[in-house]
């Protein structure tokens, strides 16, 4: 499919918010995908380090 131009390329013959939020949901379903393991490692790792020197001090 061509389009005559960029504005009718980001209509998509009248479809383009259904098709423009579809791939904004998309993106951010995976930037969460990514984002929320590394978010829970480091919570994790502040929390053991915060676990041990606890530890040590007693």
């Amino acid at each position: 499919m061509s389009f005559a131009s960029f504005s009718d390329f980001l209509a998509m013959g009248h479809h383009g918010l259904y098709v423009w939020s579809a791939y904004g949901i998309c993106l951010l379903v995976l930037a969460l995908n990514v984002a929320m393991p590394l978010q829970a490692r480091r919570r994790y790792l502040q929390e053991e380090a915060r676990r041990l020197r606890r530890e040590n001090k007693q």
